[in-house]
């Protein structure tokens, strides 16, 4: 404190002599700034009385430069309405003009002056009220015109209607003796132009003398032109097609009664040859096609039944073929038998997805037995199988597919049979039906075929067996799809090389039950040695070893010991693949049971036991239990888990971590985060056999140990907090 003080006194002695030596600065910069105080007042009044005398000098200046740019502006203007109006007044000219024309019914004069209004006057005045008034105006106008243009149409129409009986006779007298059009003739036999009893010679000696009046001199036909000269100067001429087009459809449709369709679709009537051309009689025929097409169509998408389907076709076949004789164009009903082709497929798939269902349930899903030659042919017969090591056997012998398999193919072969009726009449070349064959072939393997093998194999009561016999069968069903090509070549003669001939790309199907099979013998597989993991009882707490196997996966090891012997007639691939799957799966569950967070502690003993059990899959995984792994491939699946028990029952932790990282680590598939959390179970179990011993008993040996495992700990979570930090 003393020196402090010191310090202090040395401080203020130092700040003294250093105000000392401003002190007179400060005061003459004092002295200074009162003085330029007194000549800054004098500055500010001389200020504020230069700009008053500057105000007053320029409020005259203001007065006469204001009365200047009024005059100005009020000079502006004058000359802007000068120029406005002369904008102005050839529009009013001509909307002047406008109404004359109108009041004196000239419209096609009326809307030309009305674009050049629109177009070229209006816009260039266009910011008036008047103007605006205007343009609002001409549509009105357009409207107007087009009101009484249709107006006058509809006269028109209306008198065509009540006088269409004696244009029809006219234009059928004019058509008969110009001879302009092919005799066409209705569905019973007669000619269509008969009247009154009397044939077309008949009626032409009659009115042989007769002058043969036209449309055109029965019919003025100038309100139609008329109206559409003004419909498509107003851009509307779609509106007025249609509009004419329905009225005329709708007076043809008086005649198109519902018991006389077929008839009169084939017949010209009067309606029909008035003012038209041939084109709108092939329309008007288009409208009754369509009809009946409609009527097809609709009834037919009802029908569940293959053979009325069938049936069906055949009746239009025979309808388009007569009305095709007679000159009319039948393309859409054939059109129409395509859809319903497709509609007969689907009735087709639906039938044999129920056939194949049925197969499928009545199957037993073992291989055939044959007790002799004739059973063997008798099965040959039906599916092309050849074995020659099978064929050697003496009988009675098995076949490695169940009987699913050639009821299958029999029923894809009556399919083909099926389809090909559908086929039949529709004029149609050999390559089109043989393309109708495959296409309608791939989609009854691809999708319904393939459908019921997929539900098949998810079905709860298809076991392991089950699923291994699945992938047996189709994989001769995909062997037997070139004889299902084969047998499509014989019905149609078309070599399958050629060209854009559909190949049957089927053998995806098998395919893909086969990878489905597969995949759920997997998921089998795994369900039942977690069942089997359920049952495990282990003693966490126990102070040593029974020194023998836990029963649960004795239990374990057998099962899947007779499981995979049944795997001897799979592809070899997918039984080491389903060996090395269970085994991963095993070795994982064990995994996860030493790691559950809900087991809380460990002993050395629980430990061994443990151990006990994964040498037995370790056993298990070195006797090949499925032949074709190569060295100790399966034995890999355990290798986590013996080198973390290893560690831990050789309590080799210095080599660990001083080998830790190293390609050559003795327990290189240790993860640190692994042994972590079974080293603090084992942690806790230590501490808690120890809760009720006093303190002074623990021997050096124990004590020495704690400060290892503590030590390891700390090491241990320093490697997993560095992994955290680097992922």
């Amino acid at each position: 404190m003393e020196k402090l003080d010191a310090r202090i006194r040395n401080h203020d002695r130092e700040i003294e002599k250093m105000c000392n030596f401003h002190h007179q600065g400060f005061v003459d910069a004092i002295t200074e700034l009162l003085k330029v105080r007194a000549d800054a007042e004098k500055l500010m009044g001389q200020v504020s009385d230069t700009n008053r005398r500057l105000q007053d000098a320029g409020r005259e200046v203001t007065a006469q430069t204001e009365e200047v740019i009024r005059c100005r502006i009020q000079q502006r203007n004058m000359a802007t309405t000068v120029e406005k109006l002369q904008l102005c007044i050839p529009v009013l000219e001509m909307y002047s003009k406008l109404k004359e024309q109108l009041e004196s019914k000239r419209y096609y004069s009326a809307l030309k002056t009305m674009e050049q209004l629109q177009n070229i006057y209006i816009p260039r005045v266009s910011q008036y009220r008047f103007c605006q008034i205007m343009a609002e105006t001409l549509p009105k106008l357009r409207e107007e015109i087009k009101e009484i243009s249709m107006s006058d149409l509809k006269d028109f129409l209306e008198s065509i209607r009540k006088h269409s009986d004696k244009i029809g006779e006219t234009a059928m007298r004019q058509q008969v003796t110009l001879s302009c059009a092919k005799p066409l003739y209705g569905l019973n036999g007669r000619t269509p132009l008969q009247h009154n009893g009397l044939s077309t010679e008949a009626a032409d000696e009659e009115e042989m003398d007769e002058k043969v009046l036209t449309v055109q001199d029965l019919v003025d036909f100038s309100p139609v032109y008329r109206c559409l000269h003004i419909y498509t100067v107003l851009g509307d001429r779609e509106t007025f097609e249609n509009y004419y087009r329905k009225q005329r459809k709708k007076q043809a449709r008086l005649v198109l009664q519902p018991h006389t369709l077929i008839r009169l679709s084939v017949m010209p009537t009067p309606i029909m040859l008035c003012l038209v051309t041939r084109a709108f009689t092939d329309e008007l025929w288009n409208m009754a096609l369509s009809k009946i097409i409609a009527v097809l169509r609709t009834h037919s998408s009802y029908c569940n039944d293959p053979d009325l389907v069938l049936e069906l076709k055949n009746l239009i076949v025979i309808f388009a073929d007569t009305l095709q004789g007679y000159g009319f164009p039948v393309n859409r009903l054939f059109d129409l038998l395509f859809e319903v082709r497709d509609q007969y497929n689907e009735t087709l798939l639906k039938k044999w997805a129920l056939v194949f269902r049925d197969i499928f349930e009545q199957d037993n899903y073992s291989p055939i037995p044959v007790e002799n030659e004739e059973e063997y042919k008798a099965v040959i017969s039906r599916f092309p199988f050849h074995d020659a090591e099978i064929e050697k056997q003496q009988f009675p012998k098995k076949l490695p597919m169940s009987q699913s398999v050639p009821q299958i193919y029999s029923q894809v072969k009556e399919f083909i049979y099926a389809s090909l009726k559908f086929s039949e009449s529709l004029h149609r070349s050999s390559t089109e039906i043989d393309d109708m064959l495959r296409k309608s072939t791939n989609l009854l393997l691809t999708r319904t075929l393939s459908s019921c093998l997929q539900n098949l194999i998810k079905k709860p009561h298809i076991g392991l067996t089950e699923l291994v016999q699945i992938i047996i069968n189709t994989t001769h069903l995909e062997h037997a799809c070139k004889y299902l090509e084969d047998f499509i070549t014989n019905i149609t003669n078309v070599s399958p090389e050629t060209v854009h001939t559909t190949r049957l790309y089927g053998l995806s199907t098998f395919k893909d039950a086969r990878h489905a099979a597969e995949g759920e013998i997997y998921t089998k597989l795994n369900q039942k040695i977690d069942e089997f993991i359920q049952l495990a009882d282990y003693e966490w707490g126990m102070a040593e070893s029974d020194g023998r196997a836990s029963g649960y996966l004795i239990d374990l090891i057998n099962f899947l010991r007779s499981t995979f012997q049944v795997f001897t007639h799979l592809p070899g691939k997918v039984a080491q693949t389903a060996c090395m799957s269970a085994c991963k799966h095993l070795a994982t569950s064990l995994m996860q049971m030493l790691l559950d967070t809900e087991l809380k502690q460990i002993s050395m003993g629980a430990i061994q036991q443990f151990n006990l059990d994964v040498i037995q899959c370790e056993l298990f995984a070195s006797s090949e239990p499925v032949p074709g792994f190569q060295g100790d491939t399966l034995q890999l699946a355990f290798i986590d888990l013996r080198q973390l028990l290893d560690l831990f029952m050789v309590w080799d932790w210095s080599t660990y971590l001083a080998d830790y990282g190293q390609p050559t680590s003795k327990y290189l598939r240790v993860n640190p985060s692994t042994a972590l959390a079974l080293l603090e179970k084992y942690v806790v179990m230590k501490d808690t056999s120890k809760k009720n011993i006093i303190f002074s008993q623990f021997r050096k040996n124990d004590r020495d140990k704690q400060k290892l495992i503590e030590t390891v700990v700390k090491q241990l979570r320093s490697l997993v907090n560095g992994m955290s930090q680097h992922s």
